[in-house]
């Protein structure tokens, strides 16, 4: 479930880049002005959503073939319905019209984070310790950037996770992206 707002578009997959050499896709680091960005919108938006009764999952800020994508993670118990996305939608429309205008265009979206949730904050590898986790990595570890497994917690700024027998520590500031897994 999702409400985009903004500058019309359709939204299509994410482009990767290709290293022309292995072939191989490779994440990119946001650049400092996506940081900015959603730094500033995080803030924002976890302030409205907290007065709202919802929790901020997540917030994203990349370029996709349709353009700037600005998406608003958002849940509460129970879980959100299109209301909750409407009212978000709305609200941070207004908001990020008179905070955000140094942006340029983009389309807003609000969603739920759905059962392959993102793990964005610190907290969250501490709530959903025992679930069954994907996470990509920036940086090569052990000649892979992409790792499935159970989540055992975070410890010291490092991420513990069982792949098989196996415990590996994946340093949080180095998670591009985690969500979880059915």
């Amino acid at each position: 479930m999702f409400l985009k707002r903004g500058f019309r578009g359709a939204v299509k997959k994410k482009k990767h880049r290709h290293n022309k050499e292995s072939g191989t896709k490779q994440s990119r680091q946001p650049s400092v002005n996506e940081k900015k960005v959603i730094q500033r919108v995080w803030a924002l938006a976890e302030t409205l959503c907290e007065s709202e009764g919802l929790e901020l999952i997540q917030v994203e800020y990349q370029r996709e073939s349709a353009g700037r994508i600005l998406r608003l993670y958002i849940d509460k118990p129970g879980g959100i319905n299109l209301e909750d996305c409407v009212g978000i939608s709305r609200q941070m429309g207004d908001i990020l019209d008179v905070h955000l205008q140094e942006a340029g265009p983009y389309n807003l979206e609000v969603t739920s984070p759905g059962a392959e949730r993102p793990l964005a904050k610190k907290q969250d590898f501490e709530k959903f310790k025992g679930s069954r986790v994907k996470i990509k990595t920036y940086q090569l570890l052990n000649g892979q950037k992409n790792f499935t497994g159970v989540l055992l917690g975070i410890s010291d700024g490092q991420v513990k996770l069982q792949i098989g027998e196996r415990i590996i520590h994946l340093s949080y500031e180095d998670i591009s992206k985690a969500r979880l897994v059915e």
